[in-house]
């Protein structure tokens, strides 16, 4: 759950780091790239602070040049992974003066380090297959080859970069979600019966669903003019924002009428409705909240 977010990873569930051509010198990309396809190296990217969420030109966390190394100083939380990475990528001010041109993206493998600790595994009300933690930095020193990138102060438009893509992996998760729920309230609804007959022979249930129905295909036509744009590489951030906004919105319209339609049980654990709904909730907070998605758009009128 990391945040450009606030948190994820992310993840996002977050795709692996280093996913821009332009993102890593080439010895980079070969010395870390083949382990983290193997899972030797385990991935995380340390964005959000208890400060600073959506806001990343706001975080605290100083990486200070020594000699050949940076000592870097600060906490993380909401990393997603946060408890087995030994591979993260962490946002930092190499200068501070300097606002977002001074943020740069240094990375620290855990195994190699002293000074760095692993905070709490954070409890969640959704998301439990994955952990969630805090991170903290006490003069933790890292080879000043580990800046990723040729220079410093290039942070911020690295993770810019990568923005659009991550906005459009939540709209993955909306949209299969809400597909996913609709085809199981549908399967239910066919089978539970009341007051003599099945819940679908209902006009209130067959309205609800033909709403959900077409909200449900409309999102499906949207997510896949933007996943064709993404290909050809010409997803902007506007579009991307404003995927990433409307789908988790409509994925937490359509898993709350889904659980209604499944009555007590829908409150259940033990059907995957209830699952959906605890989950879905999140997604209007990560990657930057459906708010400053908003912002985002109302800028580029």
């Amino acid at each position: 759950m990391s945040a450009s977010t606030g948190s994820a990873s992310a993840c996002t569930i977050r795709s692996s780091p280093l996913t821009s051509s332009t993102m890593a010198p080439r010895e980079q990309k070969k010395k870390w790239l083949p382990k983290l396809a193997t899972g030797e190296l385990i991935g995380a990217i340390a964005m959000t602070e208890p400060g600073a969420g959506s806001d990343l030109q706001g975080v605290k966390t100083r990486a200070q040049k020594d000699g050949n190394q940076y000592k870097i100083n600060g906490s993380k939380t909401f990393i997603t992974n946060g408890q087995l990475a030994n591979f993260i990528i962490v946002v930092t001010k190499t200068d501070p003066e300097k606002g977002a041109k001074g943020t740069s993206l240094i990375v620290v493998e855990t195994d190699e380090v002293e000074g760095f600790q692993r905070g709490r595994n954070l409890d969640k009300i959704g998301l439990k297959a994955n952990d969630t933690s805090e991170l903290f930095f006490n003069d933790m020193r890292v080879p000043t080859s580990n800046l990723l990138g040729h220079e410093e102060g290039q942070g911020f438009v690295q993770l810019m970069q990568q923005l659009p893509q991550e906005r459009l992996q939540i709209g993955t998760g909306a949209i299969a979600m809400i597909e996913r729920a609709l085809a199981l309230t549908i399967d239910y609804v066919k089978e539970r019966k009341a007051f003599g007959k099945a819940i679908i022979d209902f006009q209130n249930t067959q309205f609800k669903l033909a709403e959900l129905k077409t909200d449900a295909t409309v999102g499906r036509v949207f997510y896949n003019d933007c996943v064709t744009r993404h290909i050809a590489g010409g997803l902007d951030p506007v579009t991307a924002s404003m995927a990433k906004y409307w789908l988790s919105d409509l994925q937490g319209k359509v898993v709350d009428e889904c659980l209604q339609l499944h009555g007590g049980y829908g409150y259940m654990n033990e059907y995957p409705i209830a699952r959906m709904f605890r989950d879905a909730r999140v997604q209007r907070i990560y990657g930057g909240t459906n708010e400053i998605m908003k912002l985002l758009i109302g800028r580029s009128l």
